[in-house]
């Protein structure tokens, strides 16, 4: 909330009246209403006294407090979203460094927007680039040393993935060094607390998120033991790996996008055009359906995430752009084959 918001809000709160507030802080009652709209400020030497008065702390008077809700930050990254697609990338980027401004020390807010920018960077031909990479960069870098543990490290885990791209080795060493070992889990003991006190939509609820996170967990490690195997041109290794993928996506009831995702890495790196094509097409089609966590029986005490905006057509946009600018020239094979431009025209219309 803005300061203005904060001082009626408080007010409201403690039973005073804007005559009241006016009296003990010897100004007019004008000027206490024309604070509250927004249309003037107190003067700084009143801020302690106004303070005392509402029985807040300064930098909760002044916003400086991470005071935005989850809910609050939902609606705002939507909105973001929609910004960025309706009126441009450089208006979002400036709606986005506002809000933060106005919510420096809310880091989940900077974190999420922070992604929400980074990703949005594929979709567009953006000018000058390398400066907004910069600034989302220094974003992630702020998130990092949060206090709270969960968004440190996912900050800095996207760091990780930036120094790794550019071959900063040692920073990424100094990132991994950073994060926490975690050598407890407590989640089956409050589970079990919530099925003997009779909780059981608490316990389900519990164990289908710890069963999501595990399940991500084993499919990203089978990633990484597919890219080992083609680095290593062990390829019945990597083509073995993918299977596998699959088969623990629809163990775990997940996105079949994932299973497609690590197929056509694979024949990517081995430049199998016979097989890339079809499985690219399957690929662009399951973007279009976006996963709905609501469907599964394994997960249905999981409340899905708000979200007016429609992700997949925005996320199936950003992939077919990558596709075509190939930044890393990892498909340069495919820049003349008439079914890949074909495919691409295909799910651009």
């Amino acid at each position: 909330m803005k300061i203005n918001e904060i001082i009626k809000e408080k007010r409201i709160a403690q039973g005073l009246t804007q005559e009241q507030v006016a009296e003990s802080l010897g100004v007019s009652t004008p000027a206490v209403n024309k604070w509250e709209k927004g249309i003037s400020y107190p003067d700084i030497t009143i801020l302690p006294s106004l303070a005392r008065l509402l029985r807040v702390d300064l930098n909760t008077l002044l916003s400086f407090k991470e005071d935005l809700t989850d809910i609050e930050i939902g609606h705002f990254l939507n909105k973001l979203v929609e910004i960025i697609r309706s009126e441009g990338f450089d208006i979002g980027y400036e709606k986005a460094i506002d809000k933060i401004h106005e919510y420096p020390n809310c880091d989940k807010l900077i974190l999420n927007i922070a992604t929400i920018l980074e990703g949005s960077l594929f979709m567009f031909a953006i000018e000058n680039i390398e400066d907004y990479e910069k600034d989302i960069e220094k974003l992630y870098v702020k998130a990092s040393n949060s206090s709270d543990i969960e968004i440190a490290n996912q900050a800095t885990s996207m760091l990780i993935n930036k120094y790794l791209g550019r071959e900063e080795y040692e920073k990424a060493q100094a990132c991994i060094d950073k994060l926490p070992n975690i050598t407890f889990d407590k989640t089956q003991l409050q589970g079990n607390l919530y099925i003997k006190a009779s909780e059981f939509d608490k316990a389900s609820e519990l164990f289908e998120n710890k069963l999501i996170s595990k399940g991500n967990e084993i499919f990203t490690i089978l990633r990484f033991m597919m890219e080992i195997a083609l680095k290593e041109n062990r390829n019945e290794d990597a083509k073995y790996f993918a299977e596998v993928i699959e088969k623990a996506i629809e163990l775990f009831d997940f996105w079949d996008y994932n299973s497609y995702a690590a197929y056509f890495h694979l024949y990517s790196v081995q430049k199998d055009v016979d097989n890339l094509i079809p499985i690219l097409d399957k690929m662009l089609t399951s973007m279009r359906k976006t996963w709905d966590i609501s469907n599964s029986k394994l997960y249905k005490h999981i409340k899905p995430k708000e979200n007016k905006v429609d992700s997949s057509e925005i996320f199936l946009s950003s992939f077919l752009n990558a596709l075509k600018n190939d930044k890393d020239n990892e498909l340069e094979f495919l820049r003349d084959n008439k079914e890949f431009l074909e495919l691409i025209d295909k799910y651009n219309k």
